[in-house]
């Protein structure tokens, strides 16, 4: 498979220019153009490019103008510009950079500095997405990890209470975990949990639910406009699977599984709080584990 282009938006009222930069940086990056700075944020705003090259001296809106609106637009704000101008002075550069440019390409354009200037902050903004990405997963498992889930839980949050809509949380706990760790060892117990881990989303109707490890044996499900009765559903369907997982440990005996789930469902207002709900939730499976394990029980 093709490895995918980053993207590229190079923002100048002189088509020259644009025709120039985009030969130049063509065959190694997705080109997009604009040629003034309201347009400009409206293509960042649609496609979201790794990088801008944007001109300074244009009518209407200049560079430095449209740097400080991209700049105060959450959506792209951590966008990196690049400036393109012919203005070379140390007071130009100075201005620039002091608005938060990552970079300078002065005209005329050699093609080997713009390319390397180019690669340099692409190089970066991939870097800062692979970390961003791995701090947002945990390791054993392959699931999100609680600070995506934090970002999730927030953002459904949001449009529950924009949207007058149900979300519904799951919060499931591995039954008599410590017990398999010190049996079967630490390693054994990481393969229960990658296994657990993979039959989570399975479990799944809608392309919108999310799960998450919580920690340790914990598991979280967000289950965005979806009533009690649906989650509850869900999580008798995960436990009943669950139960029915059999794992072979080292020395060939068969590993049982069961787990416990407390749920919580509700439509948020402006008024409601998002760490109660998480609480119930919470309460909820602790009332599962005290009746017995191997439960759902909601609030």
């Amino acid at each position: 498979m093709e490895e995918k282009k980053n993207t590229l938006l190079i923002v100048d009222d002189e088509n020259a220019n644009l025709k120039v930069l985009t030969h130049i940086l063509g065959s190694e990056y997705t080109i997009l153009t604009a040629t003034s700075g309201a347009s400009a944020i409206e293509k960042a705003k649609e496609f979201l490019p790794d990088l801008i090259l944007l001109d300074i001296l244009m009518p209407d809106m200049d560079g430095y103008t449209t740097l400080c609106e991209i700049k105060m637009s959450e959506d792209i704000q951590k966008i990196p510009v690049i400036f393109i101008t012919g203005l070379a002075s140390d007071e130009d550069e100075e201005k620039g950079l002091s608005l938060d440019a990552a970079d300078y390409i002065t005209k005329p354009f050699s093609a080997t500095i713009v390319k390397l200037r180019v690669r340099n902050q692409v190089q970066i903004v991939n870097q800062m997405r692979t970390i961003e990405c791995l701090s947002m997963i945990d390791q054993l498992t392959n699931l999100p990890n609680r600070r995506s889930f934090d970002e999730r839980l927030n953002m459904e949050w949001k449009q529950a209470i924009r949207e007058r809509t149900p979300i519904s949380l799951l919060i499931a706990d591995m039954d008599n975990f410590k017990f398999l760790n010190d049996t079967y060892g630490h390693q054994q117990g990481d393969i229960v949990l990658r296994k657990v881990a993979e039959l989570l989303p399975r479990s799944f109707k809608r392309p919108g639910d999310f799960a998450a490890r919580w920690g340790g044996e914990e598991f979280v499900v967000l289950l965005p406009n979806t009533p009690l009765d649906g989650a509850v559903e869900l999580a008798e369907k995960i436990r009943a699977d669950i139960e029915k997982m059999s794992i072979k440990a080292a020395d060939g005996s068969e590993i049982k599984l069961t787990l416990c789930v407390g749920v919580n469902s509700l439509i948020p207002g402006n008024g409601t709080s998002i760490d109660v709900f998480f609480a119930n939730a919470d309460k909820a499976l602790y009332m599962a584990k005290d009746s017995g394990r191997n439960k759902v029980v909601h609030i």
